[in-house]
């Protein structure tokens, strides 16, 4: 079964605020075996728009990847987040092959 992962690339407009986010998404995170590939660091554009904060996130599966999301938990952090942040999050199938 291919991992799935979180491709989240973010604007912060508060960053005291958002670390208040990064403390309520751990639970989830932790609950659903999320392994951080990479979380900020510096972005080079090629092409198209680049967010200052881009973070990958593998889990065992997509569905894994769902859950987390979809879990209380991040549901309470995802309401902090976007009172301080700004950002696209996608989930993406591994390559299986």
């Amino acid at each position: 079964m291919p991992k799935g992962y979180w491709i989240a690339s973010i604007d912060v407009r508060d960053p005291e605020g958002y670390k208040a986010y990064v403390a309520a998404a751990k639970p989830a995170f932790e609950a659903h075996g999320a392994k951080f590939l990479a979380r900020g660091g510096t972005v080079e554009a090629l092409e198209g728009k680049a967010r200052p904060r881009n973070v990958i996130i593998e889990f065992d599966s997509v569905a894994a990847a769902r859950a987390c999301y979809e879990s209380p938990d991040y549901q309470k952090a995802r309401a902090i987040r976007q009172k301080v942040a700004d950002g696209d999050i996608l989930i993406l199938e591994g390559y299986d092959g």
